[in-house]
């Protein structure tokens, strides 16, 4: 179900943008704002937002509370801090603060009082992607192993199906034991209109045609992708490739790898109606075992010819996987950063703003659910990229705290305001080319 308006509109995709930053930027910014409040360090100011203020008001702790006029970022001022971004202390205002109120600063504050409260942000931005990733199959369950029919997809009138219920024992003689094998023979079968399935329905063992577990049914749509740009929806069986019919997800694929980017006439079958789409493959570089390969894609995943049952998860799996979800996306963002700096893929899979508010958008215009997904991945990845040892970064703090905790004494103001200025450096200099991937890549 849609929330909002179709994709495509320039105000949708920046709403869509500035939602996901702002709740993003507001759950990483109370990370700092929480645990320097529990560490006896007073915040002077939460704001969600920059320049002019729009709306403020002061908590019974002293901190006020803003939003301000430009929606992408957000800042926690603490006492003594020299300006936003604590780069540095205010030395004026330290000098006129007695020892209980400099322990109240941030300045002054224990270095594990310091350190705690700056990593909080990024930490907090893991939480939220763990939480988000943790609900979403605490509340729509997960596939159970066992291969049962839990509900039927939409198809064509003339594709043979199974019914709700329905054990899968074996296909065409192939043993299934769980609902992993669908997909594996799915995968290793040749595919043809129809297959014989050996199934237990109401208690009874029998043998029906249905038609091939890995049908051509567009599962999810990835944005800014060839099968978006070209009116693909979620939940479309593609008939045809240049005129040839397909009955199987992996003929498809094989058409696309074929094509060497060279466009295709698709046949899709949409609730009832059939639609000629005409899309090209992109060349696009994939995470892998061993790295990154790189492909012709469409955009879509496959799904099977019916709904797996559902089973309800507990807490303790749910909490697990959001975990692994998260720490799957951490990894396979390093890796792709390391294989972007030692050329074996190439620059354009690093996103600017344009990039990242036109995948907001079109996460959007799929749904809540795929948007709050969205959410949960982009919000790893501003965590991360705030661990990174870069100065006015959180990681770039961390590093001073660490050379504090090594050297017994913070880095002076002087080598301070150094580093500073050449963290900011390099911050605008991959923001500007990462904004020129979004405007000159493909």
């Amino acid at each position: 179900m849609e929330f909002l308006p179709a994709f495509g509109n320039i105000g949708f995709t920046l709403l869509a943008f500035v939602a996901a930053l702002s709740i993003i930027v507001a759950i990483h910014e109370y990370g700092h704002y929480i645990v320097g409040r529990w560490s006896g360090i007073h915040a002077e100011v939460f704001s969600i937002g920059f320049g002019p203020v729009l709306w403020s008001a002061v908590d019974k702790h002293g901190t006020r509370w803003q939003l301000a006029a430009l929606p992408f970022g957000g800042y926690v001022r603490f006492l003594g801090d020299a300006n936003a971004a604590s780069a540095g202390a205010d030395g004026e205002a330290m000098s006129e603060m007695d020892a209980k109120e400099r322990r109240r600063s941030m300045p002054g504050a224990p270095l594990w009082a310091r350190a705690a409260t700056v990593a909080a942000g990024p930490i907090f931005n893991f939480i939220l992607s763990i939480a988000i990733f943790a609900g979403v199959v605490l509340v729509g369950g997960r596939a159970a192993d066992d291969a049962i029919v839990g509900g039927l997809v939409p198809v064509p009138e003339d594709v043979l199906v199974l019914e709700q219920g329905d054990l899968i024992t074996a296909i065409e003689g192939q043993p299934v034991a769980a609902l992993a094998d669908v997909y594996e023979l799915g995968r290793s079968l040749d595919p043809q209109r129809s297959l014989t399935y050996d199934i237990v329905r109401d208690g009874d063992a029998m043998q029906v045609q249905a038609a091939f577990p890995l049908l051509p049914i567009v599962g999810s749509v990835a944005p800014q992708s060839a099968a978006i740009a070209a009116g693909i929806a979620e939940g479309d069986v593609i008939m045809s490739v240049d005129g040839a019919p397909i009955y199987g997800f992996s003929q498809l694929r094989a058409a696309v790898d074929a094509s060497e980017g060279a466009e295709l006439d698709l046949i899709v079958w949409r609730a009832g109606e059939m639609l000629e789409l005409t899309l090209a493959p992109r060349s696009t570089d994939l995470p892998t075992d061993e790295g990154f390969e790189t492909r012709w894609l469409i955009g879509i995943t496959g799904g099977l010819i019916f709904e797996p049952e559902i089973r309800s998860v507990g807490a303790w799996e749910a909490v697990t996987f959001g975990a692994k979800q998260t720490w799957f996306i951490i990894e396979s963002s390093l890796s792709g950063l390391s294989h972007i700096i030692s050329g074996a893929i190439s620059t354009c899979n690093l996103q600017g703003p344009l990039g990242i508010a036109e995948t907001s958008g079109a996460a959007a215009s799929q749904g809540l659910d795929n948007f709050i997904w969205f959410i949960a991945v982009l919000s790893t990845a501003v965590g991360l990229l705030n661990l990174f040892p870069i100065p006015v970064l959180d990681g770039g703090h961390l590093v001073f705290h660490a050379y504090e905790a090594v050297s017994g004494k913070p880095p002076s103001d002087k080598v301070l305001r150094l580093f500073m200025t050449v963290g900011l450096t390099l911050l605008l200099s991959l923001m500007l080319f990462a904004l020129s991937n979004d405007i000159f890549c493909p």
